[in-house]
Order: C-alpha cells, then sequence, then structure tokens
C-alpha cells in the first residue's frame, strides 16, 4: 500500500495537467443561433466549448456530446454574439460625478463587471483612460477573462485649453512638434487605438487646429496604429477622412451628411464605427424624468441615490436651463438620419455608446443604443451585425465578434427572439465571457 500512494498521486497530477491543457468542455444545445455574422438565424442550433473556445457548431442533428462534456439545453432560448461597445469610458464615474481620482481597479473592474451583466463582453475606452488600464488589459488578454474584454485609446488628443479629455488625464498638445513624442509614448503603451477630440463645443470651447490633427493621424499611421476621431461638425468630419482617419467617433450632428462625405468615407475605407445616439438623447431626456426611471433592468444596476436624482424636479431644470439645450433634440435627430443614410450608402459602421460618463449608463445604454438604431431604420439584424462582427473588424479582433469555429465563445442567452424585436435583447438569461458563465 505505501508502494502505491505515490503513483495516486502522479496519476491525479497528470489528471490536473491534461485537465489545465484542454479545459473544461460545455455543450450548448437545441437553441436558435444568430451568430452575428448576418447569415438567417440557425434553429435547432448547438455548440461545443473547449477551453473557453468554440469547437464545433452547426445543427443539433450532427452533435457529438465530447465524453465527459457539461450539456446545457436551451431549447427555446436564442444565442447571440457578446455585444462590443467601441465608444466607452472606463472607470472615472462615481454616481453622477466624473473625476480622475475616481480611477482605480476596483471602479474599472466594477465598470467591466457591469458590462458583463447586460452581455456586452467586449468595450473600446476611448481616450480618458490612466496608465493602470494597460495592466488590467494585459492581465485579460494572458489568459481567460472572468468579466468584459477592454481594449483601449490610453490618453487621448485634445487641443490645449480645448474641447474634450478629461482633466488630469488629457493634458493636450499646442503644436505640430509635440505630436510626434507624444504619440510614440503611447505607441510605447501598445494602446489599440489613438484618440483625438475635434470640436469647439458647440463654439463655446477651442477647436484643435487641422494641421495638428493631421500630424496626429500620420503620426500614428507611421506607428501602425489606427486613429479615431470625436467630431460633431460635418466640414470637420469631410477634412479628417481625407487625411486618413481610420474611424469617426460619432456621427455628424450639425447638418446632413452629404455625397462627398460619404464618398471620401467609401474611397478611404473609414467606418461610422459609432453612432452614439444614446449619448444624443441624454443631452436631453432628463429634463424630466426618462422613460426608462422605473425599468427594473436599467436600476438593477445604477444606485437608488442615482435613479432619485434623475426623477428630481431639482435635477432636471438644471438640465433644461443649459442654453444650448433647444438644440439637442435635433442633434440628435440629424445623428439618427445621418446613420441610416451612410449605411444605405455603403459606407462601413459599428456600434458604439459613448457610456461611462455622468448620465450614461453602461449596459444599460447598450441596449438602448440597439433599439435607436433601429428606430433609425436599421434592421435588428443590422444592428447586431453592428454590435457584433463589424465592431469586431475595426478592432482587428479576429477571435470575437461571431460564433464561429474557433473563437472565443463570447455570447448571451436569450428567451426571446431580438430579430423580432431589438428590445428582446433585454432578455437576457445568461453571460458567457470564454465560455464560463457570467454570475
Amino acid at each position: 500500500m505505501p508502494g502505491r500512494r505515490p503513483g495516486r498521486a502522479v496519476s491525479a497530477l497528470a489528471l490536473w495537467f491534461a485537465a489545465s491543457l484542454h479545459g473544461e468542455v460545455k455543450v450548448l444545445k437545441n437553441f436558435t443561433l444568430i451568430d452575428g455574422s448576418g447569415r438567417p438565424p440557425l434553429k435547432g442550433a448547438s455548440l461545443i466549448i473547449d477551453n473557453g473556445r468554440i469547437q464545433w457548431v452547426g445543427p443539433a442533428a450532427q452533435l457529438k456530446t465530447p465524453a465527459s462534456a457539461e450539456t446545457i439545453d436551451l431549447t427555446g432560448k436564442y444565442v447571440m454574439p457578446g455585444l462590443i461597445n467601441l465608444h466607452g469610458h472606463i472607470g472615472n464615474t462615481l454616481g453622477l460625478t466624473q473625476d480622475a481620482r475616481f480611477f482605480t481597479r476596483e471602479s474599472i473592474e466594477k465598470n467591466l463587471r457591469t458590462y458583463a451583466s447586460y452581455g456586452v463582453t467586449t468595450v473600446l475606452s476611448m481616450g480618458t483612460d490612466q496608465d493602470l488600464i494597460f495592466k488590467v488589459r494585459d492581465e485579460q488578454r494572458g489568459g481567460r477573462p472572468s468579466m468584459t474584454r477592454v481594449f483601449t485609446a490610453g490618453q487621448g488628443f485634445v487641443y490645449q485649453g480645448g474641447y474634450g479629455g478629461l482633466a488630469g488625464v488629457t493634458p493636450g498638445v499646442a503644436t505640430v512638434e509635440e505630436v510626434e513624442p507624444a504619440v510614440a509614448a503611447l505607441a510605447a503603451k501598445k494602446v489599440d487605438v489613438v484618440k483625438l477630440w475635434l470640436d469647439d463645443h458647440l463654439h463655446h470651447q477651442k477647436k484643435m487646429p487641422y494641421d495638428i490633427a493631421k500630424a496626429i493621424i500620420d503620426s500614428a499611421h507611421r506607428h501602425q496604429l489606427p486613429v479615431v476621431a470625436h467630431i460633431f461638425y460635418l466640414d470637420d468630419a469631410k477634412e479628417l477622412v481625407n487625411y486618413g482617419v481610420n474611424g469617426l467617433a460619432h456621427t455628424v450632428r450639425d447638418k446632413p451628411v452629404d455625397r462627398e462625405l460619404i464618398a471620401s468615407m467609401r474611397k478611404h475605407g473609414t467606418r461610422q464605427m459609432a453612432a452614439t445616439l444614446t449619448r444624443e438623447a441624454s443631452m436631453f431626456i432628463y429634463a424630466s424624468t426618462p422613460p426608462f426611471a422605473d425599468d427594473p433592468f436599467f436600476t438593477r444596476a445604477v444606485p437608488s441615490n442615482v435613479v432619485q436624482t434623475l426623477k428630481s424636479p431639482e435635477y432636471q431644470k438644471t438640465i433644461a436651463q443649459d442654453p444650448d439645450f433647444p438644440e439637442y433634440r435635433g442633434f440628435f435627430e440629424n445623428a439618427k438620419r445621418n446613420l441610416k443614410m451612410l449605411a444605405d450608402a455603403g459606407v462601413p459602421y459599428a456600434f458604439g455608446t459613448d457610456s461611462g460618463p455622468p448620465g450614461r449608463f453602461p449596459g444599460y445604454f447598450e441596449h438602448w443604443e440597439l433599439e435607436l438604431m433601429v428606430e433609425a431604420g436599421l434592421t435588428p439584424m443590422q444592428a447586431i451585425s453592428a454590435a457584433t462582427n463589424q465592431a469586431a473588424q475595426f478592432l482587428k479582433a479576429k477571435d470575437l465578434g461571431t460564433l464561429e469555429r474557433s473563437k472565443w465563445a463570447d455570447l448571451i442567452v436569450l428567451d426571446r427572439d431580438p430579430l423580432a424585436n431589438i428590445r428582446n435583447t433585454r432578455t437576457i438569461q445568461a453571460v458567457y465571457i470564454a465560455g464560463n458563465q457570467i454570475h
């Protein structure tokens, strides 16, 4: 007997080692699959997940369940890829206050867990991050994340003393000569994209000069980094697209897009990476009690004191007293029309919300964005594809965005069909990231 114990120990160690190599195997079966590619849904589908990745996907009739796999019967359910938000801001907001001093690992992870609970399994944080974000991101990429995957622009570019960014994080550039060393510093941190703000906040603040914006784009491209831009005005969008900007982080909002911009975006392959319709709606919706204030899908992730503030006449009065308030609804309608025009014209587009700052609530806003995209004239399938496959393509994240063999099993299980009604993306029964269910 004493002689057998080492053998048993070795055997147990070998089993543990084999498990660590191959990971647990899960089988999800008997659901309707919306795979994110834009293809028609597949009824009676199944998939096999091994070590967080999709090993096989297809009709349940062809399923060969591996021995010892955990099998989950999803009869009557719908499965789609996790949402990918290409415009978020992580870790700087507490309640209805935004401040760089809030940026801690705890606040970052709280945001990422909130996103995950809503089925937003990837987010691109757009230019208001401190260097801690790179540690969080790199830890995720070294294994299997247990919360929403984060991509980052690090510290974005604003014009010194001008509009954009976040105090204490984005100090600003004043000359063309300052651009190259600043871009090189971001490249050394391995940012996923470079972000710039080109806006004057309705003529209330200074705007970045075009020569600085062009220098940022040219320098980033020399470092093999894509560039995304916050824009508001049609003329600025045209200028940056001609400079080769890779993505517009908002739609044009001051006027309708025209054939010149559309032709230039198609020529240069510039993506309307985010419409941020919810951002535009948030500029006026809090002048009265918002329709979602008592929606359990909203309130489950929002502190009760924040909900009460949103309902308070005092807070609503401050929103309505903004001198530019009368214009905000018009900008929102322009944004919707412009998204539809770009989509119809064949300009590539994806999905983003600008969630994270005060009043733009992570998780809920992504589902509201899908609804507003459909209100703008897109089909539910177009909206879902924008928020999954198209968003992953912009990030060049080949392992994400669709539910196909070898890709990460980042997915949402729904009780009802989102193609029948886009609001059904809110009927979340389960969320998986890298094959593990999020609790």
